[in-house]
């Protein structure tokens, strides 16, 4: 039977913190899983789009995916490339595509194999981007990597909004209290402020446990006009994305804010306001960036996420539910599909201890860059 197209099919592999395997092995196996999921065979998939994460490499996952993965005749085939707002931009795509009639069964896949015998865990990242222009002075001054750079955002926010330092802390804090309960977290240990405290300051105001942790792995996701498993479908209501196009030697606030119009616009497209959601799914490669997301997408007024987090607003049992599995600073970095994973699984009542009662709705967030690229989706269980 054909319908609209939906969400019908999950494949995660394990999350490894230690070196070994390709990300064309890592996506092979989460396209299994995902087929197994969805009760099909591959030769029903018509369409396959595929995102990884930045900086050429010889391993990243690319369109060659499709004769190495054993796919048939393809109707749909691209890589999709928005920095972390990619897999939004996959499920969106594929959405349109089916709508339009020019595929049935297309698989959104990201794998990533960033850790390296030798090597520290974030280095495959730090060096990305190269060292022309402005960037080579930036890494001559110490800005190698994202993580100077959020700091200085970070500190900007707290100077801006008065907040609480200790906000960002609690933001580590509540990701682990959700991770404990996801077996897929590669962070399970529980944390409290003094473990938080504890841990290695790498740019104020940034610690350690407020950084992502890189991982070996990869997700497909399944969208389909053709239904077997009905009843653990979910639609996507809505979807909307913003470029800030920042100009890197802009103005002080130039990393700053943006993304506000993506969120709106995917609620106005659902037909919800930020009440109808239940649970909240955010790109957050750094813990500053939960606060400062909450209050660009509407869920918190300006300056006041940081008492949110302080409050439990966001954690087991609070009013707004966030990053339920972990989010990417506890549960598993696979960049925007880790916050899709999670919302799918909430959705379909499959988060076990963790999972929140009755969610049928779940805004779903993608960064890419600097705050360059925002990307909003609005699922709902059917």
């Amino acid at each position: 039977m054909s319908t609209g197209p939906a969400i019908v099919g999950l494949g995660v592999t394990p999350m490894s913190t230690t070196p070994g395997g390709t990300a064309l092995e890592f996506a092979a196996a989460a396209v299994a899983d995902c087929l197994r999921d969805a009760a099909v065979g591959i030769e029903e998939i018509d369409g396959l789009l595929v995102c990884s994460s930045q900086g050429v490499r010889p391993d990243r996952l690319g369109i060659g995916f499709a004769k190495g993965g054993g796919f048939g005749a393809l109707r749909l085939l691209e890589h999709v490339e928005i920095k972390g707002a990619s897999t939004a931009a996959m499920l969106d795509r594929a959405v349109l595509a089916i709508a339009a009639g020019r595929a049935h069964s297309v698989l959104c896949v990201f794998a990533d194999a960033p850790l390296r015998p030798g090597r520290r865990a974030g280095s495959t990242y730090a060096h990305s981007g190269g060292t022309d222009g402005v960037r080579g002075l930036e890494r001559a001054g110490g800005l190698l990597g994202s993580v100077p750079t959020y700091a200085l955002l970070a500190n900007r926010y707290l100077a801006v909004t008065g907040t609480d330092p200790a906000a960002i802390g609690a933001v580590a804090v509540t990701a682990r209290r959700w991770a404990v309960d996801n077996p897929r977290a590669v962070n399970r240990e529980p944390l409290d402020v003094a473990g938080y405290l504890a841990s290695t300051m790498v740019a104020d105001p940034l610690r350690v446990l407020d950084c992502a942790r890189p991982v070996n792995g990869a997700a497909a996701v399944l969208v389909s006009d053709r239904r077997p498993n009905s009843h653990r479908s979910l639609i996507v209501r809505g979807a909307s994305f913003e470029h800030p196009v920042r100009r890197r030697r802009a103005g002080g606030e130039s990393w700053f804010g943006g993304g506000g119009s993506a969120a709106s616009d995917a609620l106005t497209a659902a037909g919800m306001t930020h009440a109808d959601i239940d649970v909240v799914q955010l790109y957050d490669p750094f813990s500053i960036m939960t606060l400062c997301l909450l209050e660009e997408y509407g869920f918190a007024k300006p300056g006041n996420a940081g008492a949110m987090a302080l409050g439990g607003d966001l954690a087991p049992g609070g009013a707004l539910p966030t990053n339920t599995g972990g989010g990417a600073l506890s549960g598993f970095y696979l960049q925007g599909m880790t916050p899709v994973v999670e919302a799918i699984e909430q959705l379909r009542g499959d988060a076990g201890a963790r999972q929140v009662p009755e969610a049928r709705t779940a805004f779903v967030s993608g960064l890419g860059g600097r705050n360059d690229h925002h990307a909003a989706l609005v699922l709902e269980a059917t």
